[in-house]
């Protein structure tokens, strides 16, 4: 039985609608819980160290090594969660390629986990970004293809062709 969703996707891409219809159309209950939730219980200050998270105004992510140390610290958590009986689906953005898969499949270890990974086009999620407004410009262009290089996906979905529901039920589909 799947315990564990990870989505792994640029900014704007669509994850977090593909998310809530995965909520709704998914038979049990299911956590969802992401990148977006660590940073926002980081401390501000976190966003003015070498040592944290720092968003460049071209878009440009770079995180320093307290940030990897509570991130590491997340990521335990959450599989705690995942072997304590939580179905859990993971919000990603995988700045690090592989390296952050594997970092993800460390501490999921023996979970069942389906690897999701949610494509969409530069371009358009570039429009998205814009539309909500709540991202820096640029993140959504610069991500789009670096949070995919060397990623192995059970599934992948393109939000640039189908909409979040169709794209959950296909997900869905291959929960087991």
């Amino acid at each position: 039985m799947t315990q564990v969703i990870v989505l792994n996707g640029g900014s704007s891409s669509g994850k977090s609608g593909i998310v809530r219809c995965l909520q709704a159309v998914l038979p049990d209950p299911w956590l969802a819980l992401g990148t977006d939730t660590l940073v926002q219980a980081m401390p501000a200050s976190m966003q003015a160290s070498d040592g944290g998270i720092e968003f460049a105004p071209d878009g440009e992510v770079t995180v320093g090594a307290e940030f990897r140390t509570l991130e590491a610290a997340w990521i335990e958590g959450l599989a705690a969660m995942a072997r304590a009986g939580a179905r859990v689906i993971v919000d990603e953005v995988f700045l690090g390629g592989a390296d952050s898969q594997r970092r993800w499949q460390k501490a999921l270890g023996e979970l069942r986990v389906l690897w999701v990974g949610v494509r969409c086009d530069g371009a358009v999620a570039a429009g998205r970004e814009v539309a909500r407004g709540d991202r820096i410009t640029g993140m959504a262009a610069s991500q789009a293809d670096v949070v995919h290089q060397g990623v192995a996906y059970d599934l992948e979905v393109d939000t640039a062709h189908a909409e979040s529901m169709e794209c959950a039920q296909t997900i869905a589909a291959h929960v087991k």
